[in-house]
């Protein structure tokens, strides 16, 4: 796989597929890289081109530094894409077309190769050619129309929801694309187009239902009592959608004269009542503990968990069955070793991961274009010209 990929989507996309195996090359611009080399919260690493967020979704690559401007560079390109299966970029439309480099240029190349191509709101459309970044992603695509108390007040998803979704929805396409009987496409990936496919109930219910989504803060539309509650000692989630959850619940909170009520019987009855009912099961749940109440209610068969902070999710017990942290030594400039997540899942329970940290900026320039044929010399010269 080739990566010409920069910041998140892109490199979290060939970052799956590294930790399934496949020879990732990162190509990087000449001097600089991805940009992800000078972005997080520790500037020693951002100095060093080593960036947390370089870190976070780079390791088991190559890095083959190569300015595609340059003639020599684009043809340095198109000898590598002779050889590869994948080619992955996130540039702007119309970027790669401009170098001589789009799919057209590239298929002559190899008629096997599988060109992805990730943007903010793909290849075609009155949007095409707009910069987009996570959060205007989030705001164009409707969820954060969705998500906060009210439509006065939006909020964005906590994370690059909409950079991570695109980026495991281009590594889905790129798996199905290399199990193709005959290979070779084009896959146009859209982030706007990408996350709206996640948010089935919002647009279902619009499409289906004509119900246009609106916030509703912590709680469950589809049912009630839902949300997030304070308890004596930290916050859970519990969400009732099976009527026997609901007087599971009702029971071990010490409300079962509620079963009886005629507001409260049926769930549509509870979702019309529902500001009334979350006073009378707040004030039970606020006499004991989060952790308490989740393990209780749980076993009860109420879905209940508490509300956790990242520190503590990595912490726990639950997580640490996943072997889910990858550690390589010799990364940070602290001398403490880089741990990084691998991804959500396993293998025969195994857990993949990539088998190497994050590159440095070109450190596999000289091995990459020497296998393609340039000697010392050669590579001495492009050098000095700055191609590589």
């Amino acid at each position: 796989m080739l990566d010409l990929t920069n910041v998140l989507s892109g490199p979290l996309a060939c970052y799956q597929l590294a930790s399934l195996g496949a020879e990732v090359i990162k190509i990087e611009p000449v001097g600089r890289g991805d940009l992800a080399r000078q972005l997080g919260e520790v500037p020693a690493q951002n100095d060093s081109a080593m960036g947390v967020s370089f870190l976070a979704q780079n390791a088991g690559k190559q890095s083959v530094s190569l300015n595609l401007k340059d003639p020599r560079g684009a043809d340095i390109l198109r000898a590598m894409v002779r050889r590869a299966d994948v080619l992955v970029e996130n540039f702007r439309p119309g970027v790669m077309a401009r170098l001589g480099l789009d799919y057209p240029a590239l298929k002559a190349e190899n008629p096997a190769l599988i060109y992805c191509a990730i943007s903010g709101f793909g290849q075609e459309g009155p949007w095409r050619d707009r910069p987009a970044y996570d959060h205007i992603i989030q705001g164009v695509a409707g969820v954060m129309s969705v998500t906060g108390e009210g439509p006065d007040s939006p909020l964005r998803v906590g994370f690059p929801m909409a950079d991570s979704i695109g980026g495991l929805t281009a590594a889905m396409a790129i798996s199905a694309a290399l199990n193709a009987p005959e290979r070779g496409c084009f896959l146009d990936v859209s982030m706007m187009s990408a996350v709206l496919s996640t948010m089935g109930w919002a647009v279902s219910n619009y499409l289906v239902a004509g119900v246009e989504p609106a916030p509703v803060g912590n709680r469950n539309v589809t049912s009630a009592p839902s949300g997030t509650y304070r308890c004596r000692s930290g916050l859970i989630n519990i969400t009732t959608n099976r009527q026997e959850q609901w007087e599971a619940l009702a029971r071990h909170l010490g409300l079962e004269h509620l079963l009886a009520r005629p507001e409260f019987a049926t769930r549509e009855a509870r979702k019309t009542n529902r500001e009334a009912l979350d006073v009378l099961v707040a004030a039970q749940l606020a006499t004991r503990d989060a952790q308490v109440w989740a393990q209780q209610l749980s076993a009860l068969g109420v879905p209940a968990g508490e509300v956790l902070t990242v520190p503590e999710a990595l912490a726990h017990p639950q997580f640490a069955t996943r072997d889910q942290i990858a550690e390589y030594p010799g990364v940070l400039a602290d001398g403490a070793p880089l741990r990084v997540l691998r991804p959500g899942f396993m293998v025969d329970g195994q857990t993949p991961g990539a088998s190497a940290p994050p590159p440095r900026l070109g450190q596999d320039t000289d091995t990459v274009l020497g296998e393609l044929g340039f000697d010392g010399p050669a590579l001495a010269a492009l050098r000095q010209d700055g191609v590589i």
